[in-house]
């Protein structure tokens, strides 16, 4: 269920040996972000979700950075997934599907999602280099595999060409962005209905 009656926010904790997150999101916001994790440029990624979604946000993480980012990034991806999935409820009046191709500059980039409950994640792109200043590019990947698997949606990602690293990183999340909001939005015509022909999506 969502986390008050008639709306659509959740706030989830959750911590381990590795790291303590903290986050807040409301699916009916108009999205803005308080973002925290001690990797900068993860902070402007999330801002892009954040932003581009119209999700409100807020994002607290401390983790074990003295090791490298992996962790961080990873139960981030866990966390805000469990919250926009705790937020959804059952998913009633949602339109469910969305797609884009979103453009920066050199750089087009694919999105399709599926508010199924049913976790699974296509993604396909190659970034230039291994790093974005001290971000390692795989981690991109990372969060959207932990973000799918947590909020129970199918996620396609195809980057269709690019040559900027920086670029190809935010095409990813800025069109996640733009087709999970489109597709979390309520659809007035079936407002109290569950889009599915089973009666439910779990």
């Amino acid at each position: 269920m969502a986390g008050n009656a008639g709306r659509r926010d959740a706030t989830i904790e959750r911590t381990t040996k590795e790291t303590a997150i903290r986050t807040r999101v409301d699916l009916d916001g108009s999205g803005r972000s308080v973002i925290e994790t001690g990797i900068g440029f993860f902070d402007h990624m999330l801002d892009q979700l954040s932003r581009h979604s119209l999700i409100d946000m807020e994002i607290e993480a401390k983790g074990d950075l003295h090791i490298d980012d992996h962790h961080t990034v990873e139960d981030t991806g866990i966390v805000i997934g469990q919250a926009i999935r705790q937020a959804l409820g059952e998913r009633r009046g949602i339109r469910r599907y969305a797609s884009l191709d979103l453009a920066m500059d050199e750089c087009l980039t694919r999105a399709a999602i599926d508010v199924s409950g049913r976790p699974f994640l296509v993604f396909s792109a190659e970034f230039p280099r291994e790093k974005i200043g001290t971000f390692d590019t795989e981690l991109v990947r990372e969060f959207f595999q932990a973000f799918a698997q947590n909020a129970g949606v199918t996620l396609h990602i195809t980057n269709l060409y690019g040559a900027n690293a920086h670029h190809i990183a935010e095409t990813c999340f800025k069109a996640v962005a733009r087709v999970l909001g489109d597709a979390i939005a309520i659809d007035p015509r079936q407002a109290d209905l569950v889009p599915s022909t089973k009666g439910m999506l779990a």
